[in-house]
């Protein structure tokens, strides 16, 4: 029936992929034009057959239903919605999160059937409560509130780690040449760090909550007294140190044995059930955008910019430097397992360090916390360990 409906042939692009436009289209043109018309039968060079005016209009009334008809298939078949995802993320965009949004702009997302839209988290934002109340399906987090919601019954569950590393560090002074030197400073601690690294700090180097001040996230404390460390990312206070022209030093507490994975992809317990194969799409699809970050993010970075109108390309290029100097995508694990790889041991390592510095339940079920499904057999490989491989 093809060779009579053209418009119903298969777009050589698309297979049978049919708009919804192009059925509509396609549906009142065959009515207005009066499609289709059947010729008059010829043999020998003599017509030998007319049809009559009930004859024509009859089979012209059953072309047209049979070519709706067809186009109806079609597009049941070949027009089907990509797959809704909501990802919010932790702050405003910015370079912490260029995978995702390289995996939009590069079309990543949409080649796995996924129609993902990225919303910006910010200082009021509380992304585990929006997450609950269904307003968002994946959000970026952290594992020790992921393990404290489990432990409070919380249906919440980590399903890749983009960051094998928590990007938190100490932003020190030129004279401090290694996280032992902040016994006689003043340390600058966040609300949210009293209750995450900052305990692991004092357990591993004796540190003592005399020494602790509030920081409100305003670097002029720190410019104003070299006596005083503080907390930072080497993506934003690292950078703003030094084009303040301050002399600093930055310790990754990853580094240092700080056990939680970062900028982790979590989701609700109802999710996993219902659409797995979505879930899985879409961390296969992220991790896809986070190697294609590294390598090129331009395109990420004009999303970027477009959702965060204060950020600039240099602050997102000295961003995307410092996640490959300290190898916060490609490191740890990563190198052999694939970026966004979460082991057991590792979410024991947070665990054991939350049960001892009393931020955790011993009898809590941690292992509720994560799903390892979704990366165990990803194996999007760093670029270097991919040539390797290959």
């Amino acid at each position: 029936m093809n060779r009579f409906c053209p418009l119903l042939m298969p777009s050589p692009a698309t297979g049978l992929c049919l708009s919804a436009s192009r059925f509509r289209a396609f549906s009142s043109s065959c009515i207005a034009s009066g499609f289709p018309r059947r010729p008059a039968r010829f043999a020998l060079g003599a017509a030998f057959s007319v049809p009559s005016l009930k004859e024509t209009t009859t089979m012209k009334q059953f072309a047209v239903k049979a070519c709706i008809a067809s186009a109806s298939i079609l597009l049941s078949l070949g027009v089907q919605a990509n797959d809704k995802i909501v990802l919010l993320t932790s702050w405003y965009a910015q370079a912490e999160q260029g995978g995702f949004y390289q995996a939009k702009a590069k079309g990543i997302y949409a080649e796995n059937g996924l129609d993902v839209e990225i919303r910006m988290g910010g200082p009021q934002v509380n992304g585990m409560q929006l997450l609950l109340s269904k307003q968002a399906d994946v959000i970026i987090n952290y594992d020790l509130q992921v393990l404290a919601s489990v432990q409070q019954g919380l249906p919440v569950v980590a399903i890749g780690a983009p960051f094998q590393g928590d990007p938190q560090g100490m932003l020190t002074h030129a004279d401090v040449t290694s996280l032992d030197g902040l016994k006689d400073k003043k340390i600058l601690v966040s609300t949210s760090g009293q209750t995450t690294w900052w305990p692991w700090l004092k357990g591993k180097y004796g540190f003592s909550d005399a020494q602790a001040r509030p920081y409100t996230f305003n670097l002029q404390p720190f410019f104003a007294d070299p006596n005083t460390a503080q907390q930072g990312y080497p993506t934003s206070e690292l950078f703003q140190a030094q084009k303040a022209g301050e002399k600093a030093n930055f310790f990754l507490f990853a580094d240092a044995g700080y056990p939680p994975y970062g900028s982790t992809l979590v989701t609700r317990q109802d999710v996993i059930a219902s659409r797995p194969e979505v879930l899985q799409r879409f961390v296969k699809a992220s991790m896809q955008g986070w190697k294609s970050y590294l390598a090129e993010p331009a395109a990420a970075n004009e999303l970027i910019k477009h959702d965060n109108p204060s950020m600039n390309d240099e602050l997102l290029a000295w961003g995307v430097a410092k996640l490959k100097e300290y190898r916060l995508v490609e490191g740890g694990d990563a190198q052999t397992q694939g970026i966004g790889t979460m082991t057991d041991a590792r979410w024991q390592a947070t665990r054991d360090f939350m049960v001892k510095a009393n931020l955790l339940s011993a009898d809590a079920d941690w292992k509720k916390a994560y799903d390892t499904r979704f990366v165990r057999d990803l194996k999007v490989l760093p670029a270097a360990a991919d040539v390797a491989a290959q």
